[in-house]
């Protein structure tokens, strides 16, 4: 049995603190992306600033791939656990 990992927005090259608990590095990324949506359509300038980065990134070739590869590596790495209430 697989248990939930945990990474916070942050940890995922976003802004804040809230974390993310997924089985799988796709759950997280999922979840990771509707939570930006959210606060890309709330206006949180700390969120737009990453959501900027990101971009930038995007122009690079193969610069995409290797950070969302580097953060699948990363949760790969974490330790299962239970995910705090």
């Amino acid at each position: 049995m697989v248990k939930m990992k945990t990474m916070t927005c942050k940890q995922l090259g976003g802004a804040c603190d809230l974390e993310f608990h997924a089985d799988t590095f796709e759950e997280m990324a999922e979840q990771s992306k509707k939570h930006g949506m959210e606060m890309f359509q709330s206006g949180d300038v700390g969120h737009l600033r990453a959501m900027h980065k990101m971009k930038e990134l995007m122009q690079s070739p193969g610069a995409m791939t290797e950070w969302f590869e580097n953060k699948r590596k990363e949760f790969d790495a974490l330790p299962p656990g239970t995910p705090k209430s």
